[in-house]
């Protein structure tokens, strides 16, 4: 049983969606997303762990703080890989993600420390692999990017201890549009 999953894929810019208002596929991976969230919620899923990346992690998110309307039960954790990860990052983006992580379960940095290196990304992978019971990830194998690493270990795993991994690819959002111009 899935009690503890983690959930990744692409970030904002990689699937070249810049405002999510007007980019006609946000959302069919908005309720790509919900659709598994929702089926895992209802098998016994407890915690849904981000590492509080924009995109993917974030829309999560936001997915999940929705949810819990339905499903008080639902926990959200953050679990970024250093301290102040989005101290870079744009003003209203640092505001959203402030937003987000203001309404969590549970926020921690894995390294406890400032970015030092690309080192605290793999401490990141190897900490939440170890601390879920499952990995979602919103990813396609032809497009590569950055949760590929993830996706690697999991598979790694997957193989020696049956760590399960689950992917939302291209096709499964194109049948999710299919199905909108088939019912309209």
């Amino acid at each position: 049983m899935i009690k503890r999953l983690v959930v990744t894929g692409y970030k904002a810019h990689e699937l070249g969606i810049f405002n999510e208002k007007k980019h006609p596929g946000f959302p069919y991976i908005k309720r790509a997303l919900e659709q598994r969230l929702r089926v895992l919620i209802d098998e016994g899923l407890e915690w849904v762990i981000i590492s509080g990346q924009l995109g993917v992690e974030l829309w999560t998110a936001e997915i999940v703080l929705e949810l819990k309307q339905e499903f008080p039960d639902i926990k959200l954790a953050v679990l970024t890989p250093f301290l102040n990860q989005e101290q870079n990052w744009k003003e209203e983006k640092q505001e959203y993600y402030r937003g987000i992580v203001n309404q969590v379960d549970y926020v921690n940095s894995i390294t406890k420390r400032e970015y030092e290196g690309p080192w605290q990304f793999k401490a990141k992978t190897e900490f939440l692999l170890d601390n879920s019971d499952a990995l979602l990830l919103l990813y396609d194998d032809e497009k590569e990017g950055s949760p590929k690493f993830l996706l690697e270990e999991a598979k790694k795993r997957a193989e020696k201890e049956g760590y399960e991994y689950m992917q939302i690819t291209s096709y499964d959002l194109q049948l999710l549009v299919e199905e909108d111009s088939f019912h309209s």
